[in-house]
C-alpha cells in the first residue's frame, strides 16, 4: 500500500518547516517505520502507511527537539542501531531492513537499502541511497569514519563499505553463516582492528578481523546468551555490552559485559534484565548502560506475560560487573535508548505511542521529561560516538 498524496505532503512540509543547520548542534538521529503498527501483539502492516522518515534531533539545547526530518527507508525489524553517525556527525548512514511487498500489501518483506545522510547542509539531504544485503539492519562506523559494516539478517552476511569524505564505496560481504544466522549488529573495537557482529538466529557473537579495508570472520565466536542482539562498547574500549533479548516465551533475559582486554577477549559477566532488553547503550562517559527492556509491553493484553508499560533500566559499569542502579517506565514496544553528551540525558524510543521519551539522569534517578512527539514509530536511534 502506497502512501497517500496527503500524507507524503505532510511529510514534505514538515521537512522544509524544521530544517535547519545542524552544524553546531549536539544531535542523535532517529530512524522511524511508517509501515508497521503492533495489534493485539502482533507486528502488522499498517492499513494506511505513513512515510518512513530520519528525524535530526538537537540535545544541546535547554530540551531535546526535532530540528529536521525526512523521508528515508526505515524499519522496526531488527536492532535500534539501524542508525550510525561519523565521528564528526557530518553524516548519517541509516538501514532500511523490510519494505511493504509490492504483490501483497498486507506483508513485509526483506529490503536492502543504506541511506547516507549529509547532515551538515542546511538543511540535511540525502546524498545516496545504496544497497547492502538482505534485511539490512544494524550498521556501524569506525572511530576514523574509513570503514562502515551493515549486517544482513536475511542472508547470513556483514557488507562493508569504504568511506571517502561522506561518499561510501562496497568493498564485498563477510559471509557467517546460512541466512538463518541472522546477522543483526556489527560493532567495531575503539583501536578498530576487531568487530563484533551479533547473530540472533544462532546465538553467538562472531568476532572479524579488520586490515584497512579487509574485513575477515576469524571463525572465533563468543556464546552469551539467546538471541544477543545489540551491542555498545565503552569509550576507552575496556568493556563492550550486548541485549541477549531470548525467546519471547515471558522469561527473564538478559545482558552481558564482554572483557575486551583479555586475551583472548571473552564474556566476563552476565545478568538478568527482565523481557527482551530490545535496546542498550553505553553513557559516553563509561559509567552507565541504559536499557530499553519492553517487558511484555508487547504483547497480547490476555497473555499472561503482558505488562502495561516497558522498563528503562540503568545498570553502572563496574569493572566487570553490571550493578542496578535506577529504573522508570516508558510506553509499549520501545526500541532504542541514546545518551547526551554529557550522560545526562537519555532518550527512549516507544513505538506504540510515536514518541521518544526523555529523560534527565543525576547518577542515581531517572526524571522524566517532555516526551517527542513523532509522525511514525521510531523505531533506531544514535548519537556518535565518544
Amino acid at each position: 500500500m502506497r502512501p497517500s498524496k496527503a500524507a507524503l505532503a505532510l511529510i514534505t512540509t514538515s521537512f522544509i518547516a524544521l530544517a535547519g543547520s545542524t552544524s553546531n548542534a549536539e544531535i542523535a538521529v532517529s530512524a522511524n517505520d511508517g509501515k508497521m503498527v503492533l495489534e493485539n501483539g502482533v507486528a502488522t502492516v499498517r492499513k494506511e502507511p505513513v512515510p518512513d522518515s530520519v528525524s535530526v534531533i538537537e540535545l544541546s539545547g535547554p530540551s531535546p527537539r526535532i530540528i529536521a526530518e525526512l523521508p528515508a527507508p526505515a524499519s522496526v525489524v531488527g536492532p535500534p542501531s539501524s542508525v550510525a553517525i561519523a565521528p564528526d556527525e557530518s553524516f548519517a548512514l541509516v538501514t532500511g531492513a523490510m519494505k511493504i511487498d509490492p504483490a501483497d500489501p498486507t506483508k513485509a518483506i526483506p529490503d536492502d537499502k543504506l541511506t547516507v545522510i549529509d547532515l551538515k547542509s542546511s538543511p540535511p539531504k540525502i546524498l545516496a541511497t545504496l544497497q547492502a544485503g538482505a534485511g539490512a539492519a544494524g550498521v556501524s562506523i569506525n572511530r576514523t569514519a574509513t570503514l562502515a559494516l551493515v549486517a544482513n539478517r536475511s542472508e547470513g552476511t556483514v557488507s562493508v563499505f569504504t568511506i571517502s569524505g561522506n561518499a561510501l564505496t562496497p568493498a564485498g560481504k563477510v559471509a557467517l553463516g546460512d541466512a538463518k544466522s541472522g546477522p543483526s549488529h556489527p560493532m567495531f573495537s575503539r583501536d578498530g582492528t576487531t568487530a563484533l557482529v551479533s547473530r540472533d538466529g544462532d546465538n553467538r557473537i562472531s568476532v572479524l578481523s579488520v586490515d584497512g579495508s579487509k574485513v575477515e570472520y576469524t571463525k572465533r565466536d563468543l556464546f552469551s546468551g539467546l538471541r544477543p542482539y545489540q551491542i555498545d562498547t565503552t569509550a576507552n574500549g575496556d568493556v563492550a555490552v550486548f541485549a541477549n533479548i531470548g525467546m519471547s516465551g515471558g522469561d527473564a533475559d538478559t545482558i552481558s559485559l564482554i572483557d575486551m582486554r583479555a586475551k583472548p577477549i571473552r564474556v566476563a559477566t552476565t545478568i538478568s534484565v527482565g523481557q527482551t532488553p530490545e535496546g542498550l547503550k553505553i553513557s559516553p562517559d563509561g559509567a552507565y548502560v541504559a536499557v530499553n527492556v519492553v517487558n511484555g509491553s508487547n504483547k497480547p493484553k490476555s497473555s499472561p506475560f503482558f505488562n502495561d508499560y516497558g522498563l528503562l533500566k540503568i545498570y553502572r559499569v563496574a569493572g566487570t560487573d553490571l550493578v542496578p542502579v535506577t529504573e522508570a517506565k516508558v510506553g509499549h514496544w520501545c526500541q532504542g535508548v541514546a545518551w547526551s553528551k554529557d550522560s545526562k540525558t537519555v532518550l527512549a524510543q516507544c513505538m506504540v505511542e510515536n514518541e521518544i521519551a526523555t529523560f534527565t539522569f543525576d547518577g542515581k534517578t531517572l526524571i522524566k521529561t517532555t516526551p517527542i512527539a513523532m509522525k511514525a514509530g521510531p523505531a533506531g536511534i544514535r548519537t556518535s560516538e565518544p
